[in-house]
């Protein structure tokens, strides 16, 4: 178990990386998306691990998020927990759980995940992520 200490630098680190990607994934803006995040990035879900070599994601890619998101009446989410479980100096697990809205602030769905921030190149971003969501 990490000490208070290192919670706290680790939070220091990793929670505004997260509020960054949060951010960048409500507005579905895939550039500032794909700068929170580290390559290759993982995101393990619905029983499949989808893998990015590198930024490369492309237009389609964004707007098949914005299709599935829309279908389901999404407005924004939200994270509901953050807490930091192992840390290092150059790497974060934290027990994440978002919850995604509708406009009218109904809630779609809450989803527990976990998510991995590394430090690359001089800044944290997101490695992966293991969610139950969809």
């Amino acid at each position: 178990m990490p000490s208070q200490e290192e919670i706290r630098l680790a939070e220091e680190r990793a929670i505004p990386a997260l509020d960054a990607w949060m951010a960048a994934f409500n507005a579905l803006d895939l550039e500032a998306w794909k700068a929170t995040m580290q390559y290759p990035h993982y995101r393990l879900a619905s029983g499949r691990m989808h893998v990015w070599e590198s930024a490369d994601m492309d237009d389609a890619y964004i707007e098949r998020v914005r299709t599935n998101l829309a279908n389901i009446g999404w407005h924004h989410s939200v994270w509901t927990r953050r807490e930091i479980v192992h840390c290092s100096d150059d790497k974060i697990h934290v027990d994440t759980q978002f919850t995604r809205y509708r406009a009218d602030g109904s809630v779609i769905a809450v989803h527990d995940s976990l998510y991995v921030l590394t430090r690359e190149h001089h800044r944290w971003g997101v490695k992966l992520r293991s969610s139950y969501a969809r």
